[in-house]
Parts: C-alpha cells; structure tokens; sequence
C-alpha cells in the first residue's frame, strides 16, 4: 500500500491538470482517422492530411477554452459519428460512413436494428470504453478548478495553425498522387458532412415523392383480351446469395423443392444493382436503373403500369414500412399490406415468410378479377437468420449462437442455409398454387434484392450494405416458372428465357420482364431489357454507387477475391484491373 499510495496520489495531481485532459481529447478524436488510415486505401500524403488536417482543427478547438471539455461536449455529435464509423470497421474492414449507410439508419426497424447490435457485443463494448469515459473526463475537466493557462493556449493555437497549413499542403500532394482525392470523399470528418448532407437531400426527395410522381402516368394496356386469365407474381428476396443455393451447385440441400421443380429457369448471372434494401428494391419495381436513377422521384412503379393494364394489383411485406420508397410503390397498389406494420409490446413478433401465403390464396380463389398481378416482399435471409424460420426447420444443426464472429460462422452459415430452405419451400408452394388454377395463364419470377457477407474469406466481412461491395453482396439468385397454359399462350418467351438464362445481367431486367411477361404495353417497357424476349440485349453491367452513380464492375472498388471469385463461377467481369475509386 505504501507503494500504492504515491501512485494514486501522482495519478489524482495529473487529472487535475487540464493540460492532461487536453492531450486525453485530443487522441480519442483522433482514433477513427488513426484507423482509416490503416483501413483505407488512398495515397501516402491523403493519409497524413487525415491525421493533420482533422488533428489541426481538434487542437485548436480545444485551446479556444480555458476548459478543454467543454468543446469536447460540444463535438459530441462528432463522437457519436466516430463510434459509427468504428462500429462499421469492424463490420466491413475499410470505408467511412456512407450515405446508404446513414440512410439505413432510418430505414431500419428497430427490431433488426436490435437483433444487429445484439451480436456485435466486441464492436459496441470499444466504443462504449473509448468514449463513454472520455465524456465523463469532459465534465471533470470542466467541474475542477484548474485552468489552461494562456501560455499553453497561445503555444497550441500557433501548433494547429501550422499543421493544419502543413495539411493543406499534404491535401494538395495527395491530389498530385491520385486526381481522384477529394476532400468531401476521403477526409474524415469532412467526408461524413458531405454524405449527411446528402442523405438528408435523399430523404427530402423520397419525402416529397407522393407530389413530383402525381401526374405520371404510364399510358398502359394489356395486348391480351379479358377472355385470357393471367396471374403473375413477383417474389422479392431478401439477403439470398447465389452462392448458398443449391440450384446453383452449391452443395449443400438448400434447395430440396425447386431442384425437382420441372420447367424452372434459373439465371446463372444476375447481379444486384445495389447492396441496400432501400435502393435495391425500387429498382426492381420502377423503370429506375443504376443508369438512370433519378428518375425514381418523377416515376411511378410497376404496380400502377399493371393497375392501368386492367390488373389488379396486391403488395404483401413481410418488412416493416420505414417510409421509403418501397412503401410509397406499395402503397400504389389495390390492396396493400405490410403484415408487422403497427405491431407493438407483446405483439412484436416476427412471422416467417409462409405468413405471405395467407393473402395469396384469397387472391388466386378469387376469380372475379381476370388479371391479377401480386407482389411479395419476403423477409428471406435477412439477419438475424436464425430468427427466419422455426425450430422444426433447423436442418443444418448446430445453427444457434449469441454473437456474430468468424469463430462462430459454421454456426451463422448454418442458420443462413436454413433460413435459405425456407425461401425453397416458400417458392414451391406458391409454384403448386397457380399450377393448380384452372384455364390461367400464370407465371412467378423471383429475385433476392442482394446478398451477403458472412466471414467468407481472410477480410473477415459480414453483413451487406458497405459502401464499396464484394462478390458476395452482387451475385444474387433469379428464378422464373412459368404455367404450361402460359407456354402454349406464349412458347416464345420459355424459350427466350432459357436461352437468355446464362448471360450476364443486373436486377434492372425485373421491372422490364415482368411488363412483357405479363402483355402490358407502355412506352416505358423496354424488351432488350425483358429476359423473356428474344430482343434480350446484354449491357455492360453498372452498379448504383453510394452517391447513387453508375459504376462499371471495374471500377466500384472489387478487390482481387472478388474477381477470383467470378472467375472460378464463371460469370462475366470487364477485361482489365479492377479501380480503387469506384464510389466517384
């Protein structure tokens, strides 16, 4: 104890010194650049500005007081946005916060944002460590009499004024090394600004979408008489890869059903334009590509171009609404139901997918209406997968685990698996329902919004939604069946289809497919884009990028794992090296 003493006697002499509590602030503000300049990829004097710059800033805020905690509660919100950032590093190994994921936020149901933090215990208990007591130091410094002196002060005003002209200097090297180096991109926390700022101008736009759409009109009708009954469906899925389905030679039985489901098309390369719900959906449902994505603002969706065809039209969710544009292209059609919206207490439940069958039913017995066209918004293989069906299905054992982490991924793959038969006995029950409609013509497509990472390879990823994607987050499955009253109504699109089955392709086809599937002509169908015509045209493939721009794959950041991975399945990539910047 004697030698305890003068310890903690030395140690409570240091925190009441603001000079300590000034260096203490000083580091943990600058722990998120520290990382990202481990993290990220840019030149040499891009990573020295992401230490000089920002540190620059910091010192001379915290010198503008005489109690250096007060500026430190006043950047709280810079805190907040660090832990943010920390959290997404270990999620994704590299990139900053980004629009999408800032977007995400919002567009999230509690219950999944619940079931993530639930399982990133490591991630959660360093930011709570890092800075939970740095706020606590903040208001110790501003409680204890102590004082920064004005020698102290001067001395660090003049430091932050010269390395922040320093990291002037070394902004302008990096711009030398790499002309794509922007600061609004690639200096934190600058870079989190500008995408606020431009989530914010999104969420604006999707807010005012009900006014700038109201006068669309898609000028449509169905080439087929009433005398023909038809009935189409949409499955929409969710957070399915293509690599964990058996119909895709993936050696597991995820797929018992469908594999001994006569006249499936399966389409071996299709890639999601986008590896977040909120876009990735709208697009399959709108005219809106990576291409052209602005238009989504001005344009209605495909459930309006059926409704004018003379269909009517049904949207189910298995999701929560979240006021995106998924709810306003929902709420366009005759019938809308999001199953959880309004569940709250005891009521918070999550229903499995089989629940979307109840509506379905109703709808095919009803034959009153000629042409119907339905569409479903599973929640599939959304984390947390073991939530995503019932005990009774756990096929793939051991399947349960407390966190997420590389040591428990057999753990996470087997419940991802059983959360992918599920899906596989959802399609083949809806399959066995329009096969037994008499005198229709009928026809289901079916594709997975996006994929997933899931500790697949030494990055150690997991999840989906980064803002620079992998392999695993693009290639996603693409079925269709199509009813032999259909075929004889129409062989040239069976045939169409198998022959358009292998070629590359990205999840705007949907939208177009479905128009000429289902004989609804408009202006605004375009048949090199239908996977059931033969005016099926392959494009080169864009991905819709963070700041919601068309990239090649070869230029939206793929690393070589990636690319090894598309060569070893077969399926198409552009001839050259894969570019770092592609998030321009």
């Amino acid at each position: 104890m004697k030698h305890f003493r003068p310890f903690t006697e030395q140690l409570r002499k240091r925190f009441s010194d603001q000079r300590t509590f000034y260096w203490i602030f000083l580091s943990v503000l600058l722990v998120p650049n520290l990382f990202l300049c481990f993290t990220e990829s840019m030149p040499l004097l891009g990573k020295a500005a992401l230490l000089l710059v920002p540190g620059a800033a910091w010192m001379a805020l915290l010198a503008a007081g005489r109690r250096p905690g007060i500026p430190l509660w006043c950047l709280f919100p810079v805190l907040v946005f660090g832990a943010f950032q920390l959290v997404l590093l270990y999620l994704f190994g590299h990139s900053i916060v980004a629009v999408d994921m800032l977007l995400n936020v919002v567009t999230t149901n509690s219950n999944e944002a619940l079931e993530l933090l639930g399982k990133l215990a490591p991630a959660i208990a360093g930011v709570v460590l890092l800075y939970v007591p740095a706020l606590v130091l903040g208001i110790l410094s501003i409680r204890i009499p102590d004082r920064l002196d004005s020698v102290f002060r001067r001395r660090n005003l003049r430091r932050a004024a010269v390395i922040f002209a320093v990291g002037i200097g070394t902004i302008l090297g990096a711009r030398w090394q790499d002309p794509t180096y922007r600061m609004r991109l690639d200096l934190w926390p600058v870079n989190i600004g500008y995408n606020l700022k431009l989530a914010v101008e999104r969420w604006q736009q999707s807010e005012r979408y009900a006014e700038t759409s109201r006068d669309f009109r898609f000028d449509a009708r169905s080439e087929r008489p009433d005398s023909v009954r038809e009935v189409y469906l949409l499955v929409i899925g969710e957070t399915a890869r293509a690599l964990n389905w058996q119909l895709y030679g993936y050696p597991r039985e995820t797929n018992p059903r469908l594999v001994h489901e006569e006249g499936l098309v399966v389409f071996r390369d299709l890639l999601t334009q986008a590896d977040a719900t909120h876009k990735s959906v709208p697009i399959m449902l709108s005219a809106a590509s990576a291409e052209n994505y602005e238009v989504i603002y001005t344009q209605k969706s495909i459930l309006t171009a059926f409704k004018e065809a003379g269909f009517r039209t049904a949207f189910f969710s298995n999701q929560r609404p979240n006021r995106s544009f998924i709810d306003h292209f929902g709420a366009e059609a005759d019938t809308t139901v999001f199953l959880k919206a309004g569940a709250t207490g005891e009521e918070e439940v999550n229903p499995y997918d089989e629940v979307l069958l109840q509506g379905v039913e109703g709808l095919l017995n009803d034959t009153a209406w000629r042409k119907l066209f339905i569409v479903l918004h599973t929640y599939g293989s959304h984390f947390d997968y073991q939530e995503r069906y019932g005990a009774e299905d756990a096929y793939f054992q051991p399947a349960d685990y407390e966190s997420v982490g590389r040591d428990n991924r057999e753990r996470l793959v087997n419940a991802y698996d059983n959360s992918i038969r599920t899906t596989d006995r959802l399609l083949s029950d809806l399959i066995g329902r329009l096969r037994a409609l008499p005198n229709t013509a009928s026809g289901l497509l079916y594709a997975s919004d996006h994929g997933e990472d899931m500790y697949d390879d030494r990055r150690n990823r997991f999840l989906h939604a980064s803002p620079i994607p992998t392999y695993y987050q693009l290639h996603i499955p693409c079925v269709l069946w199509l009813s032999p009253q259909y075929d004889a109504l129409r062989p040239e699109a069976r045939e169409a289809a198998e022959a358009n089955s292998g070629k590359p392709m990205t999840t705007n086809v949907i939208f177009h497919t479905l128009l000429d599937m289902g004989g609804v002509e408009t202006g605004y169908r375009n048949d090199s884009l239908s996977v059931v015509s033969p005016r099926f045209t392959v494009f080169p493939r864009h991905y819709l990028n963070d700041h919601n721009r068309p990239e090649t794959l070869d230029r939206i950041g793929l690393r070589p794992l990636d690319i090894e991975m598309f060569g070893r399945l077969g399926l198409d990539f552009p001839a050259g090296t894969a570019k770092r910047r592609g998030r321009r």
